[in-house]
């Protein structure tokens, strides 16, 4: 590993190193991905890496390519201690709306996890219910937290590939290419096309005619 990169994860480890000195050992990172699309699930991932654990190219998912966080989410599988991820779909984010359903994502996720975290990092995101486990939301987290940048990873990945799923079964949507968000394929075929079973009708209720 580079000197560069080797600093760089050292320094997206600064938050961890904080809590392993106070006496914690499990620390989880957990981030979602999927809030702003117009169609699918949300996806939240829960991580915890083993202590001083630094895997070469973890970063914020939004900053690596595709192909970059395939490779990432196997080598995250293997050495985590434990991970896990929560998914709520679009019908539950169109009853409860997509804050609601973040946060129940995230509940999902930790519950999920095989090894009980003693301390969570979150992106951003207050008031989740974290079964009494002490927790400490950091705007934007994933670019600050190795944690919370390997959960992004894993709740990317997850959510990516249910959509590249979900693009066979609907292929006039183009689900593969743009993932549910809005861009202006998506939207053009909505107003051709309608909703399907996996559009959310509170996200997309002005792009019908």
């Amino acid at each position: 590993m580079k000197e560069e990169e080797l600093a760089r994860l050292e320094e997206l480890s600064k938050y961890e190193k904080e809590y392993y000195k106070k006496g914690y050992k499990y620390i989880c990172g957990i981030d979602e991905a999927g809030r702003g699309p117009l169609a699918g699930p949300v996806v939240a991932g829960a991580v915890i890496l083993p202590k001083d654990c630094l895997i070469e190219g973890v970063n914020d998912s939004k900053k690596l390519s595709e192909k970059k966080r395939e490779k990432l989410y196997d080598i995250i599988k293997e050495n985590a201690i434990a991970w896990a991820v929560g998914i709520v779909d679009n019908k539950v984010i169109d009853e409860i709306n997509i804050l609601n359903a973040t946060r129940q994502a995230m509940k999902m996720a930790i519950e999920g996890l095989n090894v009980k975290p003693d301390y969570i990092l979150i992106d951003a995101e207050k008031r989740v219910d974290t079964h009494g486990i002490p927790y400490l939301p950091i705007i934007k987290g994933d670019a600050l937290s190795i944690s919370i940048a390997a959960a992004s990873i894993m709740a990317k990945v997850t959510r990516d590939r249910m959509m590249r799923d979900y693009a066979n079964v609907y292929p006039e949507y183009d689900f593969s290419k743009h993932k549910g968000y809005g861009t202006k394929a998506h939207i053009e075929a909505i107003q051709k096309y309608g909703l399907c079973d996996i559009h959310r009708r509170t996200f997309t209720t002005h792009f019908i005619k």
